[in-house]
């Protein structure tokens, strides 16, 4: 025991042996992130030993670890067989090491090893323990739904573990579990999380972000100083995402996330009005069953293409978009705007909204793709300030290119990104035109 810490100490107590009074566990799922090298998969190993040999159940000890890809499986595999191994005076007698599994001699159960896209064959199996290690890359819940815990058991643990997704949208398992985990809405869920932005431990949650995200760290042989190594050899956008546990972007992003992230001003949220300033809106609507409604005001100032604000319509989908445009209006008020520069959905139908309160709305004569295409230039030359907004984060890091186009990737979102991208281009291209600049910038 005295190679565990005791931060990971408390989470097996919580974990495995905290019981209600009717004498059931008091959690049933566990949802434990960490930065790279912090034992995320050696405690999830660990757990399903604690399952196979120790936990009795009626209905048999079987269980399943899924690794990410055949590569994560194996990492697992192989430390399972070493700690039994390396504990053979006390486990060795009970179990048989096999290719896959580590089987129990009375015949009372196994845990079974495997990646991913091979446990077809065990949909409908009952478990007592069901793992998944990094499932960082999991785009959708259809493995979660083909291996849901037996409903006639209450013994049953799932047990997940990772850090940050590349895919942090709406949707993605876990995104969507992280929510869960924040909101405190599923009192079933021991929700273990040290990133460097949430620290669900008090005695971490204080740390400098480093020390939040890898409460492993004295551990560690060469310390703080191995994270510095990483920090100069790795992307920013990588770096965050391994060892700060903090979202990333998807292979092929269209932006270079480092840019991205550059030019979002650590929290500003906002900008206000200032009357040294002309402003600039580009709304992007939506018919409100899916895709967010949203505004982007923008100004230029020093030769930066400044986003004020980037804001969608009161409350989540589905609502009524006449609704949005009345917010957007008072917005734009707010701003002493009195034209939008928008695109052309829906034909003349939120023209005609925005008119007949007081707004001129101007068809904008790009498609989305070379807005990008036109951002994408400036960001790299920190021409450009974006505010600091997680969904417009995300969006702008999950930007991919599809054949001829820039654009999302399925399932996931770019309403937030095109409100800021264009009220970007109408600020350098508007406020070149007020001034006769027309062509002194790539823009123009």
């Amino acid at each position: 025991m005295d190679t565990i810490e005791p931060y990971r100490r408390r989470l097996f107590t919580l974990s495995l042996d905290t019981r209600r009074d009717d004498g059931t566990q008091l959690y049933n799922f566990v949802l434990a992130g960490r930065g790279k090298k912090n034992w995320k998969s050696a405690d999830l190993v660990l757990a399903g030993l604690y399952s196979l040999l120790i936990k009795e159940s009626p209905q048999g000890s079987d269980g399943f670890i899924l690794g990410n890809d055949e590569d994560q499986a194996n990492q697992d595999l192989s430390l399972a067989k070493k700690l039994v191994a390396v504990n053979a005076a006390e486990i060795g007698g009970e179990v048989d090491v096999l290719s896959t599994e580590i089987k129990r001699r009375d015949g009372r159960g196994s845990l079974k090893i495997l990646p991913a896209r091979n446990i077809a064959g065990q949909h409908g199996k009952t478990a007592l323990f069901i793992g998944y290690d990094e499932i960082h890359g999991y785009r959708n819940w259809d493995l979660f739904e083909a291996l849901a815990p037996d409903p006639t058991r209450t013994d049953v643990l799932q047990w997940v573990t990772s850090y940050d997704s590349i895919f942090n949208t709406p949707g993605n398992p876990l995104y969507d579990l992280k929510q869960r985990g924040i909101a405190g809405s599923d009192p079933g869920m021991l929700f273990s999380w040290y990133s460097g932005d949430i620290c669900t431990d008090p005695e971490f949650a204080e740390l400098p972000p480093e020390q939040r995200a890898n409460p492993s760290m004295a551990s560690w042989p060469e310390g703080a100083r191995y994270l510095e190594q990483q920090k100069r050899r790795l992307p920013a956008h990588k770096y965050r995402r391994l060892h700060l546990n903090l979202p990333g972007a998807p292979s092929g992003a269209f932006f270079d996330p480092d840019s991205v992230l550059g030019a979002i001003v650590t929290g500003r949220k906002r900008l206000e009005y200032d009357q040294r300033h002309s402003y600039f809106a580009f709304v992007d609507m939506s018919g409100g069953s899916s895709d967010d409604a949203t505004l982007g005001i923008a100004h230029q100032e020093a030769g930066k293409s400044v986003v004020d604000a980037v804001e969608s319509q009161a409350g989540k989908t589905p609502f009524n978009p006449r609704q949005a445009v009345i917010k957007f209006v008072n917005a734009l008020r707010g701003y002493k705007i009195r034209s939008v520069t928008g695109d052309n959905y829906a034909g003349n139908t939120f023209r005609a909204d925005f008119e007949d309160l007081g707004i001129s709305y101007a068809p904008c004569r790009l498609p989305k793709t070379e807005l990008y295409e036109q951002m994408e230039p400036r960001l790299n030359a920190g021409e450009i300030e974006l505010p600091d907004l997680p969904k417009l984060q995300e969006q702008a890091l999950g930007l991919v290119v599809r054949g001829t186009r820039v654009d999302h990737l399925p399932g996931e979102h770019d309403d937030w990104i095109n409100a800021a991208a264009g009220a970007a281009w109408c600020a350098a291209t508007q406020s070149q035109t007020n001034t006769g600049l027309v062509g002194r910038y790539s823009w123009g």
